[in-house]
């Protein structure tokens, strides 16, 4: 990609390279050619989707190019917390990094997931017993096994409703 300044002294030229690259030759060549001033600018993975947009894995348009107003840094623990496959072909996006939205939506799960017992407790409920298998913070229900080894999916609002009736 490349952009003129307003008054067309000065073309940048952004560019990607998996290694630093010294073109001090190209750049004679290209201001002789231009006749100006010409700045190579060696960008990152983000920042060249961010340049060339696209759509992403949901449909829409990436979140660089639209409306997100700086690259910060994803790590793999956001995707752990929320649970996702750990599957690179699942949670990178267009530009071959951890998806931007892994960031942004990270605190919808935090605080999401407070609302509902941690998996692996053991609870006390109307059947029993019951070992938290999974929640589902979209659905708000959460799939319970007895130690007989049956299971159900149940609303976190029953089971609420359940847990507090049992402590009673």
């Amino acid at each position: 990609d490349a952009e003129w300044q307003w008054d067309r002294k000065k073309l940048t030229v952004y560019f990607t390279a998996e290694q630093r690259v010294d073109f001090r030759a190209l750049v004679r060549d290209l201001a002789s050619l231009f006749h100006t001033r010409i700045e190579l600018r060696q960008i990152g993975a983000r920042d060249e989707a961010k340049r060339l947009d696209g759509v992403g894995r949901c449909g829409r348009q990436y979140c660089c190019s639209s409306w997100l107003p700086e690259l910060r840094p994803v790590s793999l623990a956001l995707a752990k917390d929320q649970h996702l496959s750990l599957n690179p072909s699942q949670i990178s996006g267009g530009c071959g990094r951890l998806l931007c939205c892994l960031r942004y939506e990270h605190d919808f799960y935090v605080q999401t997931r407070k609302r509902f017992p941690k998996e692996g407790r053991v609870l006390r409920t109307a059947v029993g017993a019951e070992r938290v298998l999974a929640v589902d913070v979209f659905r708000e229900t959460v799939t319970l096994r007895t130690d007989g080894g049956d299971t159900r999916v149940v609303s976190l609002e029953k089971l609420k409703g359940e847990v507090s009736g049992a402590d009673a």
